[in-house]
């Protein structure tokens, strides 16, 4: 072992006591805010259940038999890493279940015909995560645990709102009714969440698309009513403008992931959610070929060059980026962590113009999905906004996506947070 990891060894070593100490000092619990979790993309659950209006797709065979046939009332669809090993079969069947439709009569997105859907355990922390050990700390499972040791019960101060991440906000005036359902619910839970402890306020704390979702969420609340119910927004490794990963649609589908197929991944209302925002990344061409380069203004035309069609790019440009635009501070005290320093896209190179090939990546800095052009923003639309009083920005150096929600040192820097804002005034 060289000298340089011996002493990362150490440090980590010399820094573990001292977070279970401070664990251990919290462990009475009393007096504790509530805290209500949002976690990222695909942490939540969801179960989904067949009705006799259902038809198989050509393109997923296993659905009209195998495990599903006369499959009677719900199972659990997402995330179902054992179903899937146990039978890879269901896998492009998933894929079809998980998939939306848009509705160009109502303006809004729906399950498939014949499948319908529902979050786990709604309001609680147990329908977050995954059955798939690859993939154990990827959601807020050691979050949970870390708050649980100073303090926090399940149930009593410390509550869930998993979502279905299919589903994203859409402009006012537009039709958006399962992502309304779900603020509908998020605001009731915070109202009841209160009133078990007091009429305390709620810490609100979220990770990744979790905190966009809790930014819209509280933007569109009244100011009377953030005042009261939310005590302080938590907010983590969430940029201010999305990331420039997010432009690779290109690939073949994972044998064993329903998402990775385009049919599926593309037709979610969240397929564009978090693209480089006009706003943080300006006219810096972020897609380079041979015959044009791309900027975050010219998404439109690049979402056409990877075939989206005309209504699914028109879709982007009235529902999302309007969406994407209006980010700004919520008015309600807030800290914004985030990781930098790991290699993050900063721009992709499809020379030949070959969007279906893997690009060659320049790398810049960021969390490895969140470029540091869209965290450093937050101070300027979020920090320096003059309905903003209260707003802190802290970077932990060395740390992923994941990783601000994962790493023994990240959690106890989030975790410490969390009790600084238990003691403000």
């Amino acid at each position: 072992m060289d000298t340089q990891a011996q002493l990362l060894v150490v440090l980590v070593a010399g820094a573990w006591p001292f977070f279970v100490g401070s664990l251990a000092r919290g462990a009475a619990g009393a007096g504790l805010h509530p805290v209500v979790l949002l976690p990222g993309y695909a942490c939540s659950q969801l179960d989904a259940r067949l009705t006799d209006e259902f038809e198989p797709a050509s393109t997923a065979p296993s659905c009209g038999g195998g495990a599903l046939k006369g499959k009677k009332g719900w199972f659990r669809l997402w995330k179902n890493h054992k179903a899937l090993q146990e039978d890879p079969a269901l896998v492009p069947c998933y894929a079809e279940l998980l998939r939306l439709v848009y509705d160009p009569v109502a303006g809004d997105y729906h399950n498939v015909p014949g499948v319908e859907t529902r979050v786990v355990s709604f309001g609680t922390t147990r329908g977050f995560g995954s059955d798939d050990p690859a993939t154990k700390n990827t959601c807020m499972e050691k979050l949970v645990q870390a708050l649980e040791g100073v303090g926090y019960r399940e149930g009593e101060n410390l509550f869930g709102a998993p979502y279905d991440f299919r589903y994203a906000p859409a402009p006012p005036g537009e039709a958006s009714r399962e992502f309304s359902c779900f603020l509908s619910s998020l605001r009731l839970l915070i109202e009841q969440a209160s009133q078990r402890n007091g009429n305390m306020s709620v810490i609100l704390v979220t990770h990744s698309l979790g905190g966009l979702n809790a930014n819209v969420f509280l933007n569109r609340s009244p100011l009377a009513w953030r005042r009261r119910y939310v005590k302080h927004f938590v907010m983590v490794s969430t940029g201010a403008g999305g990331g420039v990963f997010l432009l690779r649609f290109g690939g073949s589908p994972s044998p064993t992931d329903p998402l990775s197929f385009a049919n599926t991944i593309r037709s979610f209302a969240t397929a564009f959610s978090a693209l480089p925002s006009p706003k943080v990344f300006g006219h810096a061409p972020l897609v380079i070929t041979r015959a044009k380069n791309y900027s975050a203004y010219d998404i439109p035309e690049y979402l056409k060059a990877n075939g989206f069609s005309d209504d699914e790019v028109a879709r982007y440009v009235t529902r999302v980026l309007h969406v994407t635009l209006n980010f700004s501070a919520p008015a309600v005290p807030m800290t914004c962590i985030n990781g930098i320093g790991v290699l993050t896209a900063e721009k992709l190179v499809y020379w030949d113009g070959d969007f279906g090939a893997n690009p060659h990546v320049i790398n810049g800095d960021g969390d490895g999905g969140i470029n540091i052009e869209s965290t450093l923003a937050l101070d300027s639309l979020i920090g320096a906004d003059p309905e903003q009083d209260d707003f802190k920005s802290l970077l932990i150096h060395n740390t992923s996506h994941v990783g601000t929600i994962s790493d023994d040192l990240a959690l106890e820097r989030l975790v410490n947070e969390v009790l600084e804002a238990n003691r403000a005034i």
